[in-house]
């Protein structure tokens, strides 16, 4: 800004001499050098090559300040103030706001991209015949000077305007969705029953219009929810896994990295296993195993018997050689790690004989046959005495055999005959009498 200025040399003989000269802001009160105050410092630079001129430049302007801007010069004669009516209006307007408005995309055919409409948009009204410049990954598209540009985005484009001649006031970029980030709170460890929050972060422009939520599974991505936070309330183990997010805007979409949500738990319900399993022989070797599952993992395991107050050993396994009958009884195992601890239920083991194991089969085999074959026997005995006494008195009944009588001298004794005969059949009888 710039004055002229003239003033009389001479005042009663007294010649004129100017003492101060300067540029101030007209506000209504007491006038301050433009270059005293303190917004101004810096920024204000007086032009004066002599004469009756004068000129004040202000650098790197700002919407405040739009004032009305004076110059004045005060003299050696009395009364000698002298300011430049009515000054210079300085109105400072924000340069135009670019944006770029995406009017219209759809997806591009068998490709990763999308083909949109883009408008470069003024937050002032500018005339028609503005031209103006488009770039594309910070390249000047020189075929393009309309305020509408059309053109295949991909997820790694960037797209700006410019009013042609002023480039250096390009608007801001507009791109796809970057790398989202996926945070946890509250951070350090995750204990089951307790509420998790993740939240999902990306930059981008346009804005981030949806955000979706994944898990992964055995064999794909589980969808578990949409919006820029997720909930886990009352998480529990199952609910342990790695997460992701998506962000979508209308130039594409971007898929975050995963992050592993590990639940802590204390130890469940520990089984017991026996081996071998089935009788316990006298003298043999015995193995319990304890089992827990648990997380962090099982750090102790601790073997108690019934009634008996001192534990019996420790580790996952607990072995018992020469296992005999006072080893027998209800054992269990505790489990522990650092977030609890938990007991097995009592598991009852008991020692068989080995004697009996080897001989109670046949016994028992035998007692069978001997209740079962007796009654035949003694049925097949009687028959037998039956048989055996009818044999002996048909023998004994039988007429004597018709005998000749010779002239011989040796004869025959009838009565020594029957005699030898009655001596038979009490034989006979005494026979069946001690059968």
């Amino acid at each position: 800004m710039s004055c002229t200025y003239t003033y009389p040399q001479w005042i009663d003989s007294r010649v004129t001499t100017i003492k101060e000269k300067f540029w101030f802001i007209n506000r209504d009160i007491q006038s301050v050098d433009l270059k005293t105050e303190s917004e101004y410092k810096g920024r204000v630079l007086l032009y004066d090559y002599g004469g009756n001129y004068s000129s004040v430049r202000i650098s790197d302007l700002r919407q405040s300040d739009s004032a009305q801007y004076q110059f004045r010069f005060i003299t050696n004669q009395p009364g000698g103030r002298y300011t430049g009516s009515p000054g210079v209006t300085l109105t400072v307007t924000a340069r135009p706001d670019l944006q770029v408005h995406v009017t219209r995309s759809s997806s591009c055919r068998n490709s990763n991209c999308v083909q949109v409409e883009l408008r470069c948009h003024s937050s002032c009204r500018l005339p028609d015949y503005y031209k103006y410049t488009w770039f594309k990954k910070r390249h000047e598209i020189q075929s393009e000077t309309s305020s509408s540009y059309s053109t295949s985005f991909s997820s790694e484009d960037t797209v700006s305007c410019a009013v042609k001649g002023y480039e250096m006031f390009s608007s801001p970029p507009v791109f796809a969705p970057m790398v989202p980030s996926v945070s946890f709170s509250p951070s350090g460890e995750i204990i089951e029953g307790s509420s998790v929050t993740l939240t999902c972060t990306s930059d981008a422009n346009p804005p981030v219009t949806k955000y979706t939520w994944y898990k992964r599974g055995k064999n794909q991505l589980q969808s578990r929810g949409e919006g820029q936070q997720f909930v886990l309330s009352f998480i529990n183990s199952s609910d342990s896994g790695s997460y992701s997010c998506q962000t979508e805007n209308s130039l594409g979409l971007k898929m975050s990295e995963y992050v592993y949500i590990d639940v802590k738990y204390p130890p469940r319900l520990p089984s017991v296993s026996v081996s071998p399993s089935g009788h316990i022989v006298q003298g043999s070797s015995v193995t319990l195993t304890c089992t827990s599952d648990a997380n962090p993992p099982v750090t102790k395991y601790t073997w108690y018997k019934e009634d008996e107050d001192s534990p019996k050993a420790s580790g996952q396994n607990f072995t018992i050689t020469d296992f005999r009958s006072e080893h027998s009884g209800n054992y269990s195992c505790e489990a522990q790690n650092s977030r609890g601890r938990q007991n097995s239920t009592s598991h009852l083991i008991v020692v068989s004989d080995k004697t009996f194991i080897q001989y109670s089969l046949p016994m028992n085999i035998i007692k069978v046959m001997l209740v079962g074959l007796l009654p035949i026997a003694l049925i097949f005995l009687t028959v037998w005495k039956r048989k055996k006494k009818t044999q002996n008195m048909s023998t004994g009944l039988n007429p004597p055999e018709n005998m000749v009588l010779q002239s011989d001298p040796d004869y025959v004794n009838v009565s020594a005959l029957k005699s030898v005969t009655a001596a038979k059949r009490e034989d006979s009888q005494e026979q069946e009498s001690v059968m």
